[in-house]
C-alpha cells in the first residue's frame, strides 16, 4: 500500500472511536473504559470490540447492569486520580445515572471550594433512526447542556469523533460524549496522523450567503445534503456544526448570522424547551437587528419515537424537510 493509498483508507465513525478508545489506554495507564458489555462482548455497538484481548480485564471493565453504580464508581475513580472513560450504553439508560452526572459529578468541584475535581468522560450512544423504538431512541444531549459543571460533545464527523476523546480526558472536569448510533456504521477517510481536535469551537462546515443553518450530530449531513441540494436551486446555504452544546460557541453563529441574515436550527431533539430554544434566544439577543426574517426550528416531532420505519422517518428531521423550509424562509415558494 503506497503512502497515498494510507492516507485515502477508508474508516468508520466506530472504528475512529476505538482508535480513539486505543490511544488513550496506550498514552495513559490511568485512563480505563468501563461499562456494560464493553469487554467481552465488544460493547452494544461493537466499539470496543478486541480491546479486552489487548488491554485485560483491569483496564477494560464490564459492570452489572447498574448505571448509577458504574457511573458512581467513575466518579470515586476520577477523584481517587484515575481517568476513566465510562460508556452508558444508551442516553435513554443515562436517566438511571443522572443523580451521579447531576447532583454529584458536576457539583464536587463547587462544593469543595475548589478542591476535588471530577475527570471523567461519559460516553453514551444517542439518536434515532435505527427503529429501535421509544426507550432507545431518544436524543437527549440537550438536557445535559443545562447544566453548569459540565462539558457537553456531539461528535459528528469522523475527525472529530477520533480526536475529541483525548482532548476530553485532558480536561479537569466532567465531559459527557455523545454518539449518534445512526453514524457508526458511516465511512469516511482519516488523515494517518490525525490527533486531538479542540473541544470549544464551532465549524462551519459548509459556507454560504443566503441563510445559516446551526445544527450538530447526524442531523449535519441532512443539512449538508439539503444544502446541496438547495445550491442547485440558486439557494446558497450556509451550515454550522455546533460539536459543543456547553459551553456553546455562540461567536461562530451570530458571524454567520449577521452575513446570510436568516437562520435555521435543526435538530433531532424536541422543540419544547430544547437546545434549538436557547440557540434561538442567543440569536435574538446577540444579532436581532442582523435578521431579515424570524429564526425557524427544525425538530423531532414531540412524540415517542415510533418502531415502524415510515413513522419513525416522519418523526425526525429529514433533508426534504429542511429543503423545504428554506425555499420558504427565503421566499422561493412564493
Amino acid at each position: 500500500m503506497t503512502g497515498d493509498d494510507k492516507a485515502q483508507q477508508k474508516i468508520t465513525y466506530r472504528e475512529a472511536v476505538r482508535e480513539a478508545l486505543r490511544e488513550a489506554l496506550h498514552k495513559d495507564e490511568r485512563v480505563f473504559l468501563m461499562g456494560e458489555d464493553v469487554g467481552r462482548y465488544g460493547g452494544c455497538f461493537a466499539v470496543s470490540k478486541g480491546l479486552l484481548a489487548e488491554f485485560g480485564p483491569e483496564r477494560i471493565r464490564d459492570t452489572p447492569l447498574s448505571e448509577s453504580g458504574f457511573v458512581g464508581a467513575g466518579i470515586g475513580a476520577a477523584l481517587g486520580g484515575m481517568r476513566p472513560i465510562v460508556e452508558v450504553m444508551t442516553v435513554n439508560f443515562s436517566m438511571l445515572a443522572a443523580d451521579q452526572i447531576i447532583n454529584n459529578a458536576s457539583l464536587y468541584l463547587y462544593m469543595s471550594g475548589g478542591q476535588f475535581n471530577v475527570p471523567i468522560v461519559i460516553r453514551m450512544a444517542t439518536g434515532g433512526g435505527r427503529q429501535l423504538a421509544a426507550q432507545h431512541s431518544r436524543s437527549l444531549e440537550g438536557w445535559y447542556a443545562h447544566i453548569p459543571g459540565i462539558k457537553v460533545l456531539s461528535p459528528a464527523t469522523i475527525e472529530d469523533a477520533r480526536g475529541m476523546l483525548w482532548t476530553a480526558l485532558q480536561d479537569p472536569d466532567p465531559v459527557l460524549i455523545f454518539e449518534n448510533s445512526g453514524l457508526y456504521n458511516m465511512e469516511g477517510t482519516l488523515a494517518p496522523d490525525a490527533g486531538p481536535v479542540d473541544i470549544d469551537r464551532a465549524r462551519v462546515r459548509r459556507e454560504g450567503k443566503d441563510l445559516t443553518i446551526i445544527t450538530h450530530s447526524a442531523s449535519l449531513f441532512k443539512s449538508l445534503d439539503a444544502a446541496q441540494i438547495l445550491a442547485g436551486q440558486g439557494i446558497d446555504v450556509e451550515v454550522i456544526d455546533l460539536r459543543t452544546l456547553r459551553p456553546l460557541d455562540e461567536r461562530t453563529f451570530l458571524a454567520s448570522i449577521a452575513r446570510t441574515h436568516r437562520a435555521l436550527i435543526v435538530d433531532e431533539g424536541w422543540r419544547s424547551g430544547g437546545i434549538s430554544a436557547e440557540i434561538a434566544a442567543r440569536i435574538m439577543e446577540g444579532a436581532f437587528y442582523e435578521l431579515d426574517a424570524p429564526v425557524q426550528r427544525l425538530c423531532s416531532v414531540e412524540a415517542p419515537m415510533p418502531y415502524a420505519k415510515h413513522m419513525e422517518d416522519a418523526v425526525l428531521p429529514q433533508t426534504d424537510k429542511i429543503v423545504d423550509l428554506v425555499r420558504r424562509m427565503v421566499g422561493a415558494d412564493g
